[in-house]
């Protein structure tokens, strides 16, 4: 069931987050034709005509029962709950949940977000989590500049080469060019390692290892999706370094049985752990090494954090040495380059946590890493409740919220005024807290709560709490929802891996939302054999051709995982791709990657900003100070995408629709001829 909409939507403006930035970033730009006026003023008479009929058919139904049940009668659906299916149309339901669940907002640079408080937080809880588990192997958390010249940027070429196209440049201070250009960093090998050149002078000063949590911009790509490809993203990298190449691959195995914790126990997501293909690993390094995930959605394996053997090659490359301790007394000691590692996760793993667990209603947060784990909601109070039962109501809430947080739990209550105990519901369902607990005048006498779960939808989820016992129970019930969370997808996760040995079963499974994993020879040119086979026959498959921007239908390799299972024969079985004469070597796990097609995203958000402005103009006195700053809110958002191909028709629809609603949206109209 979708979210209400308040019954007060002059107060539900209060709470609505800000929507005023251009999410959408650049795009084409066009004139109105004749023939597009003409259509777009047919069109707005006749929603003018609708919301004209809606209007009298909305008095006429004042007071009856079940009046404004169901999204036609309920216009403000799309401003408060989520309107559209996870399966239905899955880029826009992510759009949806991420903003009206309340965690990030837009900039008005394309691929940058800003990260709010209810998703800044989860981000927080990981870093606590990590830099008590990463201190006690020794590592220590520093802080390097983000620029980097650009002569030490290319002084490692196959590194920089991967990175290449996604390098930001510093050119210009003010109006002045720069003599030479400086980078933002993509990655911190480069900026760091001339300084463990000069800080590692004896292998008593090993091992040397470092963290950051800091910021760093690729900025190749066109289409950004929120926490998964954008321009600046948050993250950890660790860079270590070590005598032994035995010393630099265990804490590199070390470092990813971390990450898949991160992943397991705190968001309930379940990983593959494996090692990258020669093909698909670090640029520059000797291995990879990665956790995988998978979004069941869109049947689809995401990267999930990786740890990376980096060799010899960095150091070879700075001159990061020191003497072999090997060679005793007097004897000229020779130089060994040190082995180094590095390592990195970043905030990807909120936007997989979300799309694993979150459905058609909002977010479903594990309770591990909530903000708010638990709200207390004051229900059951009417007009007949005297001001001093109200008054003790809300006494005894906050008694219970200060016994769950005394339990540890991350609690608090909404007793704000004016919204009805069904809003306040749907809107915390919205945000995707854990439970919500009830407690009104029939569980004050009684001496309970009636809790609600939020990951189980419906009557299923509820239940009931003695209050004696909340201390304990509690707690108790998070960590089953947190269990619960995780089995669910690791039961999908599970189910959608298939072992196939016959190419002909390959693309099927593919298409069946499945993850394969089949016997491979692990070269890259049977790498690229696969990828272009897979994505001719799924084109084939369904008779269309392919959109050049969405995403590959070819499979790539996700990766080798650890645990191997059981059938290949050495010297006889072998490889899957039927072009490819090679014997198997390993089980490798191939897939679609994760990467939503490009979506006229700009249309919802200018409908959202649109509705926005709208509401926040119904909140305020018609000639106030803030009415007028609202005005103009509004014609600043619509001059600036006033341009965008094919939105003037909604445009002039939406306003035309408005008017009928709000006679001061009338001159609105004319801002678009």
């Amino acid at each position: 069931m979708a979210s209400q909409a308040p019954a007060d939507i002059a107060g539900a403006t209060q709470n609505l987050p800000d929507r005023t930035q251009n999410p959408a970033g650049e795009a084409a730009q066009a004139d109105v034709s004749k023939n597009a006026a003409k259509k777009a003023a047919k069109q707005a008479e006749m929603a003018a005509k609708k919301a004209e009929k809606a209007a009298k058919a909305g008095k006429s139904d004042k007071g009856q029962k079940g009046a404004g049940k169901g999204p036609k009668a309920n216009p403000d659906k799309a401003l408060i709950g989520i309107d559209v299916g996870k399966d239905e149309d899955f880029p826009d339901w992510y759009q949806q949940v991420l903003t009206k669940g309340d965690m990030l907002d837009y900039y008005d640079v394309s691929g940058c977000y800003i990260l709010k408080p209810a998703s800044y937080s989860i981000w927080e809880e990981i870093q606590q989590w990590f830099n008590v588990r990463i201190k006690k192997i020794g590592v220590k958390n520093c802080s390097f500049p983000l620029f980097v010249s650009e002569d030490v940027l290319q002084r490692e070429k196959d590194h920089i080469e991967g990175f290449a196209a996604e390098v930001a440049w510093v050119t210009h201070a003010g109006s002045t060019p720069l003599e030479k250009k400086i980078a933002i960093r993509p990655t911190s090998e480069t900026v760091m390692y001339p300084y463990y050149a000069k800080w590692i002078r004896s292998h008593r000063d090993l091992p040397l290892r470092l963290n950051q949590w800091n910021s760093v911009v690729r900025w190749e790509f066109k289409h950004p999706q929120p926490f998964l490809r954008t321009r600046e993203f948050l993250w950890q990298e660790g860079h270590t370094a070590h005598l032994t190449e035995e010393g630099s691959r265990e804490e590199v195995l070390h470092i990813l049985d971390l990450y898949a914790q991160i992943y397991e126990e705190l968001l309930a997501v379940p990983v593959v752990k494996g090692q990258k293909t020669e093909k698909e690993k670090f640029a520059g390094g000797l291995y990879t090494t990665t956790v995988e995930g998978y979004i069941p959605a869109t049947g689809r394996g995401i990267q999930g954090g990786t740890s990376h053997g980096l060799g010899q090659n960095f150091s070879k490359m700075f001159g990061i040495t020191v003497e072999d301790p090997s060679v005793k007394g007097d004897e000229k000691k020779p130089h060994l380059h040190v082995w180094q590692n590095s390592w990195g996760l970043s905030t990807r793993t909120l936007g997989v946590m979300v799309m694993i667990h979150s459905d058609n209603n909002g977010l479903v947060l594990p309770p591990r890493v909530a903000e708010t784990q638990t709200v207390v909601i004051p229900v059951g109070i009417t007009a007949k409740l005297s001001e001093e039962d109200r008054a003790k109501l809300y006494a005894e809430v906050d008694k219970l919220v200060d016994t769950l947080t005394d339990a540890g739990v991350r609690a608090t209550s909404d007793k704000r005024e004016g919204y009805s105990p069904g809003w306040k519901f749907n809107e915390w369902e919205l945000r995707g807290v854990p439970l919500r607990i009830e407690f009104g005048p029939g569980e004050s006498a009684g001496n309970f709560v009636t809790t609600a779960r939020r990951d189980v939808p419906g009557k299923d989820g509820k239940g009931t709490i003695a209050i004696p016992e909340l201390s304990t129970a509690v707690p108790a019930l998070l960590e089953t929802i947190q269990s619960d969370m995780y089995k669910r997808a690791d039961d999908q996760y599970r189910t959608h891996r298939k072992l196939i040995t016959n190419w002909d079963e390959f693309t099927p499974a593919l298409n069946d939302k499945n993850i394969c994993i089949i016997p491979h020879c692990l070269t890259e040119e049977c790498e690229d054999q696969i990828k272009d086979m897979s994505a001719r026959k799924a084109e084939e498959d369904s008779g269309e051709a392919q959109d050049s921007r969405a995403p590959s239908m070819g499979a790539k390799s996700l990766c080798i995982p650890f645990e191997q299972p059981e059938g290949i024969v050495p010297g006889e079985t072998k490889c899957t791709n039927p072009k490819c004469t090679r014997l198997a070597e390993k089980w490798c796990m191939f897939g679609r990657k994760f990467f939503s097609p490009p979506r006229p995203l700009v249309l919802k958000s200018l409908q959202m900003l649109i509705n926005h402005s709208y509401r926040f103009l119904l909140s305020t006195p018609t000639h106030s100070p803030r009415n007028l700053q609202g005005r103009f809110s509004l014609i600043d958002n619509i001059f600036h995408l006033r341009h965008f191909r094919g939105f003037h028709e909604r445009l002039i629809t939406t306003l035309t629709s408005l008017y009928y609603r709000h006679e001061h949206f009338f001159p609105f109209l004319f801002l678009l001829r």
